[in-house]
């Protein structure tokens, strides 16, 4: 009995889970970028399907950013590709998300970005 109890509450656990949430699609996305040899804050404002040129170093592409319908201000997810024009490589690409940025962020030895929110108009 015990048993059947448990397999009924990971079944529950598994279901409860799968439950998405509601998300917005945004017009664009603000980054921040850091130079960490300078110190250098730059806020960035990109369109979807828009690319930055940031620092002379990276081109900064949004393919897409999304954010809870219920609370926009909330969170951001966006789809970005980065690439380094001196080094001539993709050095990243894949969501990043502002309330969790070291989750998955840009590894590169001289500058930091990160999404801050979607844009919405």
């Amino acid at each position: 009995m015990r048993w059947v109890a448990l397999v009924a509450l990971a079944a529950g656990l598994i279901v409860s889970a799968a439950h998405s949430q509601e998300v917005e699609q945004g017009t664009g996305v603000n980054l921040r970028a850091l130079d960490r040899l300078s110190g250098y804050l730059t806020d960035l404002d990109v369109p979807i399907g828009g690319t930055v040129d940031y620092a002379d170093r990276l081109d900064i592409s949004v393919v897409e950013c999304r954010y809870p319908a219920d609370n926009p201000t909330g969170d951001a997810f966006a789809y970005l590709l980065i690439r380094d024009t001196v080094a001539d490589q993709q050095v990243f690409e894949g969501w990043m998300i502002a309330s969790s940025p070291a989750l998955n962020a840009l590894d590169h030895p001289r500058y930091d970005v990160w999404v801050l929110r979607c844009n919405r108009s």
